[in-house]
């Protein structure tokens, strides 16, 4: 089951877990479509891998499976990579 992390790892955006605005590669490194376009050109800075479109869990799924809490945020941000 994905994680479904709550923030851009490049600029800390709010991406919660109805966000269409969420790219993940397959260790579910999550970025916002604005970081991935502009600093990362779709490939994931950690593992190499491409970004995808993260699936949207239903709100009835999340009660049951809900999406992690924890931010996880790239010291450096993106813009310098």
């Amino acid at each position: 089951m994905l994680e479904l992390r709550p923030n851009c790892e490049c600029c800390d955006r709010d991406l919660p877990p109805e966000s269409d605005q969420a790219l993940i590669c397959s260790y579910e490194c999550t970025f916002c479509a604005s970081c991935a376009e502009q600093w990362l050109g779709g490939i994931c800075p950690n593992c190499g891998g491409n970004l995808v479109a993260r699936p949207i869990r239903p709100a009835a799924r999340l009660l049951k499976d809900p999406a992690s809490s924890l931010r996880v945020l790239k010291a450096t941000g993106c813009a310098k990579l």
